[in-house]
């Protein structure tokens, strides 16, 4: 089962995907954007886009990246992506469910706890993901909007729970303490500063 964790900026997406990783054995998280680092790496000045998902190769490489997983891999594959634009959203899932088990949800959470939760990772109101807020907002109420889950008052561990609940799946009990928790929080956090 491929399981993709749509969402804004803030709203839990990693944590939670690797919140499912720890507790799903042998799932595995598979992180689309490091192909749009690779290609805004990758290209001559003046080539740039300023979202690397308008690049259709940026597309067409994760779908058929996932295809190939999906296909080979026992486990399931959990995908922390945000993904706004409809058409974008239809390429992608649209190929991946012709051919295999896709579970998507959109994490939902208000502009105030998206600001909140942005703030707590040391993010500037004004940064990219600030700006982002209400083109998000706006697609997951008019183009995007199916499986919703609110994670508003939620733990990362309990919105994982209902993704888990969800998908039918059963998630193996967390036995780590809440310093551990942090932890673990913590370095999924500093792993993902680009």
């Amino acid at each position: 089962m491929v399981i993709w964790l749509n969402g804004a900026f803030g709203a839990g997406k990693t944590q939670t995907a690797y919140e499912l990783r720890r507790r799903l054995p042998g799932s595995y998280v598979y992180d689309p954007e490091n192909a749009g680092f690779f290609i805004r790496d990758n290209l001559p000045p003046g080539l740039e886009l300023d979202d690397f998902q308008d690049f259709p190769m940026w597309r067409a490489f994760n779908a058929d990246m996932l295809d190939y997983a999906a296909a080979r891999y026992e486990g399931h594959i959990i995908v922390p992506m945000t993904v706004t634009k409809r058409a974008y959203y239809d390429e992608l899932m649209g190929a991946l469910a012709e051919r295999h088990e896709v579970r998507h949800f959109i994490l939902w959470a208000g502009r105030e706890t998206l600001e909140k939760r942005l703030a707590s990772r040391l993010e500037r109101p004004g940064s990219w993901a600030h700006r982002q807020i209400g083109r998000c907002l706006d697609a997951f109420e008019t183009q995007i909007t199916r499986e919703r889950v609110d994670t508003e008052g939620l733990d990362i561990g309990q919105v994982a729970e209902k993704i888990g609940a969800l998908c039918g799946l059963t998630l193996a009990r967390d036995g780590r303490g809440p310093v551990r928790r942090r932890l673990d929080r913590l370095v999924t956090q500093l792993g993902h500063i680009r």
